[in-house]
């Protein structure tokens, strides 16, 4: 299977998971296609937006930071990001991130179910 760009869907969610601001997602793979995962998507972060906190229990989620600079909050603290950075959170370990820079925060998200 190939997917074109152009099959592609975006959607916009404002104060995702409790965050700030509204984040724009690609959703490179659509859910109704995906095996053993829930997200593989691109996210773009505009200055001052945010993902709020939330939990990964029985999944993993990965973000490989493309471009951009921000902050993610993990149990141990927070930590900066900058491109080509990755961001791993799973056994029920929690996370945040947020955009801390005027450029757009943009990174690929994929969440693998762990069962």
């Amino acid at each position: 299977m190939t997917r074109k760009e152009t099959e592609m869907t975006i959607t916009e969610r404002k104060q995702m998971r409790g965050g700030t601001g509204t984040a724009e997602i690609l959703h490179i793979v659509d859910s109704h296609t995906l095996n053993h995962a829930r997200l593989f998507a691109k996210i773009t972060l505009p200055e001052g937006a945010s993902i709020g906190k939330h939990i990964h229990d029985k999944e993993t989620e990965y973000y490989y930071i493309l471009q951009g600079n921000g902050i993610v909050e993990e149990a141990d603290g927070e930590k900066k990001v900058a491109a080509g950075d990755v961001v791993i959170t799973g056994n029920g370990a929690s996370h945040s991130i947020k955009n801390t820079k005027t450029t757009p925060l943009v990174f690929l998200a994929v969440i693998i179910l762990d069962d």
